[in-house]
């Protein structure tokens, strides 16, 4: 049996991307041919969705890993960094709008006092 379940694994290395239905039909195909018996069909294929759900898991895990790895090399910056930068840039706002006021108060009294020389 093992041997026909490593057969049966080769019909699709690619079972992340079968549908049960095709893994289904793979598997009455190996009972019409007689490879398989019947009373076993049900356990082989439960067994090749779990093993597809498995290496679906692992080949996203991969790509992830891989989307991060190049992420990295391209110098994109993170979710993180853009965040911290907002808020950086937030406080600065801040900081120039205090200025401003500050500004506009020294520059208010000053043309007060200017506008009182000159009377």
């Amino acid at each position: 049996m093992s041997d026909l379940f490593k057969k049966a694994i080769s019909l699709g290395w690619g079972l992340t991307i079968v549908s049960k239905e095709k893994v289904e039909k793979a598997v009455e195909d190996l009972v019409s041919r007689g490879e398989l018996a019947p009373s076993e069909s049900k356990a082989l294929i439960d067994r090749l969705i779990e093993r597809g759900a498995e290496e679906q898991s692992q080949f996203k895990t991969l790509i992830r890993e891989q989307i991060s790895r190049i992420l990295q090399e391209l110098e994109v910056p993170t979710q993180n960094d853009v965040a911290s930068l907002e808020q950086r840039v937030a406080l600065l706002e801040k900081q120039v709008a205090e200025l401003e006021k500050e500004k506009a108060a020294l520059t208010g009294s000053s043309d007060a006092e200017e506008a009182n020389r000159l009377d």
